[in-house]
């Protein structure tokens, strides 16, 4: 089998730097998963490095470092990034003063105002009635505050020829007992309504290893991306020249391997045991 010890080894050995994703692989909603601090502390005696990154754009980075902190974890704000911020460093490379709509939390509307991104209001929310008014680029975020009117107007606005983006493309969020919509999830019904796809930033795509890269000087090579899911995660290092390790302690689960078209380089039952093969 491919992920035999020597393989889980060898993959441990070479990376520099592990990119963690956070729901299902360090913690599941707000309780810290079983070994996951012996991890980090493992990572640290190999004298490797590790960040954060969630594809999760519904709660700004302050607020994930200060649930971190909840449950022992002290990070610093260059030690976690989220597909809101790729968005933003995106939007500000390709389309600086471009007026965004943004379908997005309060926090993720905050981290962009903060990035000094020109977001579009308007004072009456019905955007068909206010024809005269358009955005450039309608972003699509996580977003738990969804109603049917910003749905519709982001509709309205990408029929109109607004650009259609998106943070990321997870479709379900996992819960304990199950899963909500995610993103994707919102994006797909959108695409049904206008016929149009949007460009996604988050996990699996290069933008988001090329932030990494840049803000941490690792080389993809020596970056491992771990995660619970292979369509973001995984695929985010094999796709792209870096490194995608699977754990089990998520929505994947071993019999699901074989629906995706990328396969991990190792797969793990969970960052407990990757800690102890560390050490």
């Amino acid at each position: 089998m491919m992920f035999d010890l020597d393989t889980k080894k060898e993959i441990l050995d070479k990376t520099e730097l592990f990119v963690l994703d956070m729901d299902g692989t360090f913690y599941l909603e707000n309780d810290i998963l079983d070994g996951a601090l012996d991890f980090l502390e493992a990572v640290k005696r190999a004298g490797k490095r590790y960040i954060f990154f969630t594809n999760n754009s519904s709660t700004s980075a302050e607020l994930y470092i200060e649930k971190l902190a909840k449950m022992n974890c002290h990070i610093t704000r260059d030690m976690i990034m989220t597909s809101g911020d790729v968005m933003t460093a995106y939007l500000n490379t390709n389309h600086k003063g471009k007026s965004v709509y943004l379908l997005g939390t309060k926090p993720l509307e905050d981290s962009f105002k903060a990035a000094g991104i020109n977001l579009f209001n308007l004072e009456n929310e019905d955007a068909l009635a206010n024809m005269d008014k358009r955005p450039d680029i309608v972003v699509v975020g996580f977003d738990k505050t969804l109603t049917f009117e910003k749905l519709s107007n982001a509709c309205t606005y990408i029929r109109e020829g607004a650009l259609f983006l998106a943070t990321h493309l997870d479709i379900n969020c996992p819960m304990k007992g199950g899963f909500i919509p995610d993103c994707g999830a919102i994006c797909k019904a959108i695409e049904l309504s206008t016929g149009k796809q949007p460009g996604f930033v988050g996990k699996p795509f290069k933008e988001t290893v090329d932030m990494v890269v840049g803000a941490t000087g690792v080389s993809k090579e020596k970056i491992a991306f771990v995660g619970d899911r292979i369509y973001t995660d995984v695929a985010t290092g094999v796709n792209n020249g870096a490194i995608g390790v699977l754990v089990l302690s998520g929505e994947t689960k071993l019999e699901d391997m074989d629906k995706f078209d990328c396969s991990p380089d190792a797969v793990f039952e969970s960052i407990k045991e990757m800690g102890e093969l560390l050490r």
